[in-house]
């Protein structure tokens, strides 16, 4: 792995080195993914109440950072992941995460399977094409040509892949990952590694054992291979795979730390369950983004995700918890307790 500890108060460092110490460890690191505005466009932050789903009106990028710093102050999650704009606004100009344990993050690429402005539907149905908006430097100091004087605001950042079984295509985005991961190691600049199901030609992946479950782990493998140490991800961001393929996965190479995607928002069981049932079979990340972000009350919907994934409480208790708390806050609930409780097929890639 490389090198884990830049700032001893961090709760993401701490953990990464007790689980990599100790493979029965149970520590779990939640990620709150605040990058939509790389994807969406103006519905990025989120519905305003009563709005309409498709036409708005949305909150704006000021409310979406506002909701930002509530999270990062109430300190329950490990890591913020962001845009290089917020981050530059947040994690440079304010300096919100000096005296925080919560580590900040910056989206290092957006493929083109996650372009999703309004009318462009057709992108996501197209194989997935390497493009990265963010630079290393940006993220870290704000500018290109920066004095380098003490710290780098941010040294964590996410870089996507999405694979199709196209031997060129998917020959270009791993060059890309390459090129990254070689300026990544050169600037001191840790990442974690995330790779969405196939966005087209699924024929590929269906023909694989277990079908898009094992084309991915098997893709993230092999890939991961040639990579030694100094320029490995922290950890993974994908799908759920299902019981089998996961553990297989976590168990396969101890020092490569499994988390999971969110996907859609989904019911309240939805979020808590899919945290439950991927920490039964060996996952210890979870990076939720709208399943925060579409919640009626961002704060306690942490805290009851926070005691689940700690084992406090199960996934159903962590449900009415947060209902509890609702009541208490006079807030109504999207749904009623019983239609949360529900457990639906919500979509895990980008663009569902």
């Amino acid at each position: 792995m490389s090198t884990l500890l830049t700032t001893p108060h961090k709760s993401l460092d701490l953990k990464l080195r007790r689980l990599l110490d100790s493979p029965g460890c149970r520590d779990f690191i939640l990620a709150d993914a605040k990058d939509a505005d790389m994807a969406f466009g103006l519905a990025a932050p989120g519905l305003r109440t009563g709005a309409d789903r498709s036409r708005g009106p949305f909150r704006s990028i000021d409310e979406y950072r506002a909701s930002i710093r509530e999270i990062v102050q109430q300190g329950l999650v490990d890591v913020m992941l962001m845009s290089a704009s917020t981050s530059e606004v947040l994690a440079i100009d304010e300096s919100l995460f000096t005296a925080s344990a919560v580590t900040p993050a910056v989206r290092m690429n957006d493929t083109t399977d996650i372009w999703l402005a309004s009318g462009s539907g057709s992108y996501t149905r197209q194989s997935a094409l390497p493009f990265s908006t963010a630079a290393i430097d940006h993220v870290q100091w704000g500018r290109l040509e920066p004095a380098r004087i003490g710290r780098p605001a941010v040294d964590l950042g996410l870089f996507s892949m999405t694979l199709n079984g196209d031997a060129r295509l998917d020959r270009d985005m791993l060059e890309a990952y390459g090129r990254f991961r070689r300026d990544a190691e050169l600037s001191g600049f840790r990442h974690f590694l995330e790779v969405f199901y196939p966005n087209a030609m699924p024929a590929a992946a269906d023909a694989a054992p277990l079908g898009t479950a094992r084309f991915l782990a098997d893709h993230v493998v092999r890939a991961l291979a040639g990579v030694p140490r100094a320029g490995r991800p922290v950890f993974l961001k994908i799908p759920y795979l299902g019981p089998e393929v996961t553990e297989q996965l976590a168990s396969y190479d101890r020092s490569l730390i499994v988390g999971i995607l969110g996907g859609a928002a989904g019911t309240t069981h939805d979020a808590f369950s899919l945290v439950a049932e991927s920490k039964r079979h060996g996952a210890r990340v979870a990076l939720f983004g709208r399943k925060i972000n579409a919640a009626e009350h961002q704060v306690e919907f942490v805290r009851c995700l926070r005691a689940v994934a700690d084992d406090e409480l199960s996934a159903a208790e962590g449900v009415r918890a947060y209902h509890a708390a609702l009541a208490r806050l006079g807030l109504a609930p999207h749904r009623s307790l019983d239609d949360d409780l529900l457990i639906t097929h919500n979509a895990t890639a980008y663009g569902g």
